[in-house]
């Protein structure tokens, strides 16, 4: 639970721009459209990663739903899916309950580790709540 109003979080999240605020280790984001866009972020040892993001679904100010474009991308090696969805519920002078769920089918030897790709995508996920947590003052 979030104590941002549902308004001040959808504005974070509904926005590519904003992701740098709150999403973990999103430096810029690039090319962003109307349903699509490009997040560069840093990994641990030091590189640029670019990820391409198409939107599937939103529903101001309750969903926003978007999958990571997988096709052509070193990713593609690991996964053959990876789509996240953001839900809000305003509950009425106490906030917002925020939930995030990212669904990944993993490919070939990939799924072998999927015990470490749950934990690393839980921390993610987590991070991402305290990110947003704190870009919308709360």
């Amino acid at each position: 639970m979030l104590a941002a109003g549902p308004d001040a979080i959808w504005d974070a999240i509904a926005d590519p721009h904003h992701l740098p605020r709150w999403w973990p280790r999103v430096e810029r984001v690039e090319n962003v459209g109307a349903d699509s866009w490009t997040t560069v972020m840093r990994s641990p040892k030091g590189r640029a990663v670019r990820a391409d993001f198409r939107l599937l679904e939103t529903r101001c100010p309750s969903l926003r739903r978007f999958e990571q474009v997988l096709e052509d991308t070193p990713f593609a090696r690991l996964m053959t899916e990876a789509v996240t969805e953001i839900t809000l519920d305003g509950q009425l002078d106490r906030g917002t309950e925020v939930t995030i769920e990212t669904a990944q089918r993993l490919r070939g030897m990939a799924r072998f580790g999927v015990v470490m790709f749950r934990r690393a995508t839980r921390r993610t996920l987590d991070e991402a709540l305290d990110g947003l947590e704190h870009a919308c003052g709360t």
